[in-house]
């Protein structure tokens, strides 16, 4: 599930540094303070989603130790202070194209699968996402039905 998240943090700009990024305008940042907010959403603190973020914050970065505890503790630091998600969602819309965007999202409903449940809150969450970057309804639901573990059919609208 996660090697998509994995790919999509690597080709995000500036992911070449070799440290943890600390400015307000740095895409990584923005995506990972994203995931912290969805895998918080249920109110249910999933180990296996946290250790999943971790390493592929490590294989995608290079982070580790230290450095990966203070990259988590920021973008955790960035959900908790802010008081709605356009400080993120503006910085993703400015660095990624379209289909960068759906992906984005397409991962975002990976993460809300990967306990095997969606909540309202996680799909209200979600969908606030995608209207702020720029995500048609259509793109959403396809991306929705592509990472539910419990669709059999076809995805389609």
């Amino acid at each position: 599930m996660f090697d998509r998240f994995i790919t999509f943090l690597k080709d995000l700009p500036g992911a070449g540094h070799d440290r943890a990024p600390d400015g307000h305008d740095d895409p990584r940042l923005a995506a990972a303070a994203l995931m912290v907010h969805v895998m918080e959403a249920d109110g249910v603190e999933d180990d296996a989603e946290r250790a999943t973020l971790r390493e592929a914050l490590t294989r995608a970065y290079g982070l580790t130790g230290r450095e990966l505890d203070a990259f988590v503790a920021r973008a955790e630091e960035e959900v908790h202070q802010s008081v709605d998600l356009y400080a993120f969602t503006s910085v993703l819309k400015r660095h990624l194209d379209d289909q960068a965007r759906i992906e984005f999202i397409g991962i975002m409903w990976e993460i809300v699968f990967a306990d095997g449940e969606m909540s309202e809150l996680e799909d209200n969450i979600v969908w606030r996402i995608a209207e702020l970057i720029g995500v048609d309804r259509r793109d959403r639901v396809l991306m929705r039905q592509k990472a539910d573990p419990n669709r059999t059919d076809e995805p389609g609208l």
